[in-house]
């Protein structure tokens, strides 16, 4: 039986104290993730939204409202008139869009590290791991989805996620992967 001195003994149980996972940062939520806009839904799902609002063209136009009078000789005795007119067109309606993403208490430090580590390998965050959800991460994440076709929000989605590789599917995710592989196959 091997004996180790008590010094050494009280050094190895306060370094495995330090380690204690329950404050660390692999279980607190990241800074500032508690501020992004997510909801819980029935379905114990997350999800956040995006609003994009209506796209309005004003256009102005002159109207004739009497032709101009020209006699025989084709020289004009009086002018045309015309008159303002301003409309207003929606060209696109105001839309929200819901999409699944991670619950806050999924926004960990540890979480938005990585986030920021695979956005960067990415060439889509320049900044250096802080491991908060800040600004910067938010811009980075909303240039990142928009670009490849999710949602246009700082709110990571879950198919963003998934694309980084940072969580795993889920077993229903798989199984509609499998009915669309037995489908096409």
């Amino acid at each position: 039986m091997i004996r180790f001195p008590p010094p050494m003994i009280a050094l190895a149980v306060m370094a495995l104290a330090a380690c204690d996972s329950a404050g660390g940062s692999a279980t607190r939520i990241a800074p500032e993730a508690d501020r992004l806009h997510i909801a819980q839904g029935d379905d114990g799902l997350c999800y956040g939204r995006t609003i994009s609002p209506a796209l309005i063209e004003t256009v102005t136009e002159q109207v004739m409202i009497r032709p101009a009078t020209v006699n025989e000789a084709g020289e004009q005795l009086q002018a045309a008139t015309f008159e303002t007119v301003t409309e207003q067109r929606i060209l696109r309606e105001r839309t929200e869009t819901e999409f699944e993403t991670l619950c806050p208490q999924e926004l960990t430090a540890d979480f938005v590290g990585s986030l920021q580590r695979a956005l960067t390998a990415r060439g889509s965050y320049a900044g250096r791991p802080t491991e908060a959800y800040d600004r910067a991460t938010q811009v980075a994440v909303q240039e990142f989805q928009e670009s490849n076709g999710g949602p246009s929000s700082p709110v990571i989605s879950r198919y963003t996620a998934v694309q980084l590789g940072l969580v795993e599917l889920r077993q229903d995710e798989l199984d509609r992967l499998d009915e669309q592989y037995d489908e096409a196959g």
